[in-house]
Order: C-alpha cells, then structure tokens, then sequence
C-alpha cells in the first residue's frame, strides 16, 4: 500500500517503513506526528483519489532527525562588467520514518 500525501507544500509518495526526506519542520526528534492530507492511496489494483483529499486516510510518521543536506554553489557573472560573486547553500531537512497508513 502507499499514499501520495502533502508535507510542507510538496508531494511525497509515502509507503509503511520507508524514509522521506522533506524540508524543514518544528518538531523534535522522536516526535509522532500524523499527516491527514492524503492525495491518494493506491494497493494494487485499487486506488482511491482523494477530491482533493481522501477522506479518513491518515498517514503516521516519526521524526528520525534534522539535518541539512549538501552545499549547492551558486555563481553569479555579468560578462564584460567583472561581476564575479560566489555564494553558498544548504537546506534544512527533516527525516521521516512512515509507521503506518489507516484508511
């Protein structure tokens, strides 16, 4: 069985005892949380789509721990002007173990 659900604005296909990678959320490491914006739930040959959400579909989860992921460079250039700037990024994630999928 797996679920499309949406975290923090973006979709994730979710399945019990997988790990997802999402960005940042306010929760500390061990905390249960469940997720009740289920896009759809697929097992199969069934599949439920949710208008726009299935009803009574929840997803449980568990923060496995906060990081941040590698650093992304970004350069910027303006030819003939000599603008050369260089700058750095690293995100925020959260990781999330699925511990079940209710319909």
């Amino acid at each position: 069985m797996y679920t499309i659900i949406r975290v923090a604005g973006r979709q994730y296909r979710a399945e019990v005892g997988k790990t997802l990678d999402v960005d940042k959320l306010p929760y500390d490491v061990d905390h249960k949380l469940v997720i009740d914006d289920v896009l759809l739930v697929g097992d199969g040959d069934n599949t439920i789509l949710g208008q726009p959400t299935v009803e009574g579909a929840k997803v449980s989860a568990t923060v496995i721990e906060q990081f941040r992921g590698e650093k992304i460079m970004v350069f910027h250039y303006r030819q003939r002007t000599n603008l050369r700037k260089w700058a750095g990024h690293r995100q925020y994630y959260t990781r999330l173990r699925i511990d079940a999928i209710t319909v």
